[in-house]
């Protein structure tokens, strides 16, 4: 047998005890989605979704100039579409965040701050398999104003006012209930 056979051999090897090794994991832990993430899970899918962005998108830069106009226009449409999973503050700490595995990231803290304007952009508009984090891009990269205003949005979100804050509560989605109450007189509430 060949030195050269003999790595490969070794390597199939080592590849069918992890991959048992991983199954015999999961088959005890399970697929619960109330668990964290372990730090190796963590680092292992962050750079998956690293590898995962064209490195052409990654280096994209954004074509939408910030402005408060810009701002308040993401502001809405994240309070509107994006604040139910990931929080009207970026935090990810809502009842449907809380719940999905892996979790929403807090969009404030520096891994996500740190990833390029093209990695955010990619995020919104492809959305992320095998998460909650939908495609939410329409048309083409270059067509998509929208998410690219986003991108703005999030960069912002670690200087957020409470003002902001309460400006979103405003224009947050209300449930059925929620638009009755508000109909009630103000006794009945």
């Amino acid at each position: 047998m060949t030195t050269g056979l003999k790595i490969v051999l070794a390597a199939g090897l080592i590849a069918v005890a992890g991959a048992v090794a991983v199954g015999g994991w999961f088959i005890q832990q399970g697929f619960s989605a109330k668990g964290e993430p372990s730090a190796l899970e963590v680092a292992i899918a962050r750079q998956v979704r690293h590898l995962a962005v064209p490195r052409d998108q990654r280096e994209a830069t954004n074509p939408v100039a910030s402005s408060p106009e810009i701002l308040a226009d993401a502001r809405a449409h994240f309070a509107d579409h994006c604040a139910i999973c990931h929080g009207n503050d970026g935090s990810g700490r809502t009842q449907i965040g809380r719940n999905l595995y892996p979790k929403p990231p807090d969009l404030r803290h520096k891994d996500t701050q740190s990833l390029s304007h093209g990695e955010l952009f990619y995020i919104i508009h492809n959305g992320i398999r095998f998460t909650g984090m939908p495609a939410w891009g329409t048309g083409t990269p270059e067509e998509d104003r929208e998410s690219w205003t986003l991108v703005h949005f999030i960069r912002h979100l670690p200087v957020l006012t409470e003002a902001e804050l309460a400006e979103m509560k405003r224009l947050n989605p209300k449930t059925p209930r929620e638009l009755a109450g508000a109909n009630l007189p103000a006794h009945q509430h």
